[in-house]
């Protein structure tokens, strides 16, 4: 049958997939739940009709925010069907951002899973009296359930189907489906509006190069609220995949060795930690067995993708994957086909590393404005090139302007902001191009590279432009570093703000007897500052005289979602880091009173007394690197 408006998707659960015992499962006090396809099928039409016998109206609006649940999918689809806008909401947002969105969006109720959201958002929803309810997905004595509203309509389920199908029946694929609201760098999140045919012609078009079929499993960890990872997931059920929602973020490894999937989505900071985690049960070998280890490391992040590789390195990758790789695929279940990564640049290396030990990585590029795949990589060699982003996707058009933007058009790009006119006309043009705010090249004029965020580069004072996103992924690579944030706009050099991995930080501090009281100290510890510089300079001999860091920063803070540094999706929040460490920016460029100790400055405007200091550290750790 045609797929035409999502919850057109249900009906393949009704006659291909009917047999599918596990179309979804999520885990509850420690044992896997599963949802049938007739769960599906049954619970998202009844879920609709008690929309409808509540009096919701076409085209009103229903929030969510909820981790990753069948019910949210249930949920996703009965408000498809009755006619009415889902808008997904993440669970890390704070009160400031929450209460814009529950008013700019005009909801009329809300559903949350579980007892803390609710006490998180019910105070804010209480002072918007266009919000009739909350409801919880999970039972919480003395707070409604949406069950209730099943089962409420299951007591008038004939005359309600009957108007359900009238509904069902007025939908058209052009219809609002959904409203994503952006993660919000910068400002107020914007309300993307997408359609059935925006989302559903993006998961149609990938759903050939899903590299698993109907029998086999996914695990899901993303946010469902996330449009990446929600258009894969209509991808999936359109093929029959079974799907499997992960605890949490930290039972990723338990979750992947239980139901030993054939494939999961990702983001690049997810896959940087698994790679870390990795490195540091190398670390722990001794003798032979970890000079293998390291050995097939360097071998896997010197794989070619293009079909370079000789036969002698053949030869070795066989060999390491028989004595290192294969416990790597054990890690991830056994199964793994591909894993797909989105949402930011990954570092090559670690695209080759991880392809050369058995585990595909597909990367692709998109945003929530582009519903979102623009292009991807497939399984195919021919058709894939590691270090992009993969060709154009199909149905999808894509060009780089005069200063380097990519600009897309297609059936994927979203209707318009919400109720802002003026900030859809300034990304979609008047020929229909999105404009995406990324600058990008193709490489063999047919794999997109992203090198950039157009509006995040900037030029030192010497008129040198400086590409922050590229330097900032090659120090990636360092398992000192896990956040970096370049500088330097209009100054006269480039500098660095440095968030450290305190867990590997404290591990070396422990090695080398640094004594220390807490991460501030830390931090100021002369010998961990040219632990660090050492670092830079690794990195700075690859790069441009104008791009070299000649100054940074260590800070005392992890950098996270809840303490606003990083978005939902781990981007970094740009703003909030200049605000949060303005005095220290100042004391960077010596616009400001120099009240700490100087670490990474500029070798050439340090004194002859300070290079003789550092000489002496360096020996200090050249020696105790040594022992």
């Amino acid at each position: 049958m045609e797929v035409k408006r999502v919850f057109d998707i249900l009906e393949l659960y009704k006659t291909d997939y009917a047999e599918l015992k596990d179309a979804f499962s999520y885990k509850d006090k420690g044992s896997w739940v599963n949802f049938s396809a007739h769960d599906y099928y049954k619970y998202s039409h009844l879920f609709a009709c008690g929309l409808i016998n509540k009096g919701f109206a076409k085209g009103e609006k229903i929030i969510t925010m909820s981790q990753s649940l069948p019910h949210w999918n249930i949920a996703d689809m009965g408000i498809s069907l009755a006619g009415l806008v889902h808008v997904p909401i993440y669970t890390t947002l704070g009160a400031e951002e929450l209460e814009y969105i529950l008013r700019h969006s005009e909801a009329k109720i809300i559903i949350v899973s579980d007892a803390n959201l609710y006490k998180k958002l019910k105070p804010i929803a209480d002072k918007i009296p266009e919000i009739q309810k909350v409801f919880t997905f999970h039972h919480i004595e003395g707070i409604e359930n949406w069950v209730s509203l099943i089962q409420e309509a299951q007591e008038n389920e004939e005359e309600l189907m009957k108007r359900l199908n009238e509904i069902k029946n007025s939908v058209d694929e052009n219809d609002l489906h959904t409203i994503i609201y952006t993660s919000g760098t910068t400002g107020n999140p914007k309300g993307v509006m997408i359609s059935h045919k925006n989302i559903l012609s993006n998961a149609i078009a990938v759903k050939p190069i899903v590299p698993i079929d109907h029998g086999q499993k996914m695990l899901s960890f993303l946010p469902l609220c996330h449009i990446y990872e929600r258009m894969l997931n209509y991808s999936f059920q359109i093929k029959g995949i079974s799907i499997y929602y992960a605890e949490s973020l930290g039972t990723i490894v338990n979750d992947l060795k239980d139901i030993k999937p054939h494939l999961f989505n990702s983001v690049p900071r997810v896959l940087e930690k698994f790679y870390d985690k990795i490195i540091s049960i190398g670390k722990d070998l001794h003798g032979i067995k970890r000079w293998i280890f390291f050995w097939a490391v360097r071998l896997g992040t010197k794989y070619d993708d293009r079909g370079k590789n000789s036969a002698i390195y053949n030869f070795k990758l066989k060999i390491a994957r028989k004595l290192v790789f294969k416990k790597w695929m054990a890690a991830f279940g056994g199964n793994i086909v591909a894993v797909v990564s989105g949402g930011a640049s990954l570092q090559v290396r670690l695209a080759r590393l991880f392809t050369a030990s058995g585990i595909r990585i597909c990367e692709g590029y998109g945003l929530s404005e582009t519903s979102p795949v623009l292009a991807v990589n497939p399984m195919d060699w021919d058709n894939a090139c590691l270090g992009t982003v993969g060709p154009v996707l199909q149905g999808v058009e894509l060009k780089i302007a005069e200063d380097g933007e990519i600009l897309a058009k297609g059936p994927n790009i979203m209707l318009g902001y919400y109720k802002d006119t003026e900030a859809t006309a300034k990304v979609i043009d008047e020929e229909g191009w999105f404009h995406t705010g990324d600058i990008g090249e193709f490489i063999d004029g047919k794999f997109l590279k992203i090198t950039d965020r157009k509006k995040e580069i900037f030029k030192t004072s010497s008129g040198k432009y400086i590409a922050p996103q590229v330097i900032e992924n090659k120090f990636k690579s360092s398992s000192l570093i896990e956040q970096l944030m370049i500088v330097g706009e209009n100054e006269k050099f480039v500098s660095a703000l440095i968030s450290p991995n305190f867990n590997y930080l404290h591990f070396y501090a422990n090695k080398h007897k640094i004594h220390y009281r807490d991460n501030i100290e830390l931090i100021k510890n002369p010998e961990v500052i040219n632990k660090f510089q050492k670092e830079i300079d690794l990195v700075n001999e690859t790069l441009g005289d104008h791009e070299k860091i000649k100054r940074f920063r260590l800070v005392s803070e992890e950098w996270s979602q809840p303490t606003g540094e990083l978005s939902p999706t781990l981007k970094l929040r740009r703003s909030v880091i200049f605000r949060k460490y303005e005095l220290v920016l100042k004391e960077i460029y010596g616009h400001g009173a120099d009240k700490t100790e100087d670490m990474g400055k500029d070798k050439s405007s340090e004194s002859f007394e300070s290079r003789i200091t550092n000489g002496m550290r360096k020996l200090i750790n050249i020696q105790s690197d040594k022992d």
